[in-house]
């Protein structure tokens, strides 16, 4: 691995970190259960992304390997997703035979979320032709060494079983399974700061 310069990302890089985003999940999949059709992926997954972890471009919480090959957008602690904006997004964008399903994985993943105040990571992306060399663990090694001498808890939902065992090199504890119908599983997690 180079060395990985990792900083917060600037307000004015939104589209690019949304764009890394996309690229990212493009083969997620619980992502692309809820957007299977490619146009409809690349159409409506850049508003869900705004919806669901925009407010860490408000709060300066997004962070950024140089060159934009890896982004992870964080909530601080009291900080939750846009809900409304999430709804609306899902409901206008989400196919009928999906949404309800949708909507009772939402609810399980709110279920899972720590009751005391933590730091939140709705999403975090390594262009896939960078993966493997090791930006998406630099992003995780800066944002946890910030938990721990704050003295947060961290907690995330992994949506494949590869980033699960990523994330539980990092201290990580599954916390349960969230899945609705058809979906993919998605596998909540805990890391209580160290």
């Amino acid at each position: 691995m180079t060395t990985t310069l990792v900083a917060p990302a600037q307000r004015t890089s939104e589209v690019r970190l949304v764009a890394t985003i996309v690229t990212a999940f493009a083969s997620d999949p619980a992502v692309r259960w809820m957007y299977p059709d490619p146009q409809q992926y690349l159409t409506h997954f850049p508003d869900f992304v705004r919806a669901f972890a925009g407010k860490s471009f408000e709060y300066r919480t997004a962070e950024v390997v140089s060159g934009f090959t890896c982004a992870a957008l964080w909530l601080p602690p009291e900080v939750q997703p846009d809900e409304a904006a999430i709804v609306d997004v899902l409901q206008s964008t989400v196919g009928e035979d999906r949404l309800t399903d949708m909507f009772k994985m939402f609810e399980q993943m709110g279920a899972y979320h720590p009751a005391e105040a933590h730091w939140y990571l709705p999403l975090i992306g390594v262009d896939p032709g960078e993966q493997g060399r090791g930006c998406g663990s630099a992003l995780l090694r800066r944002a946890l060494a910030r938990c721990d001498r704050d003295e947060f808890p961290a907690y995330l939902e992994a949506t494949s079983p590869r980033n699960a065992s990523l994330y539980e090199r990092f201290g990580f504890k599954p916390l349960g399974r969230i899945q609705s119908g058809s979906s993919p599983e998605i596998i909540p997690m805990l890391r209580p700061p160290m």
